[in-house]
């Protein structure tokens, strides 16, 4: 398997407006968000073997309910729902 920080430099060209020499020290929700948003299907299962399947959930599920209370977020909402449907469907969302 793959490090986080291999995974991170494969997939550099998706953070755009991070700086190379801070690409490494992003956290995992602005990494899970970058993925989730911009990356294919099998950057996304990448990711959820190397962050885990419910840090994931965590942080989608932490973004929803910023949607939901009319707060800043930068998914995009299609993205934040098809992932929401599928932590739900795993029964790893506290909401669900």
């Amino acid at each position: 398997m793959k490090t986080r920080n291999q995974f991170i430099d494969e997939n550099a060209h998706l953070f755009w407006y991070i700086r190379k020499d801070k690409l490494h020290a992003i956290s995992d929700e602005v990494l899970v968000e970058f993925i989730l948003s911009y990356a294919d299907l099998p950057q996304i299962k990448e990711l959820i073997d190397i962050v885990g399947e419910k840090k994931i959930a965590k942080i989608v599920e932490n973004n929803i309910i910023k949607v939901k209370k009319h707060q800043r977020q930068n998914y995009r909402l299609s993205t934040l729902n098809m992932f929401g449907k599928y932590f739900e469907s795993k029964g790893l969302l506290k909401y669900s």
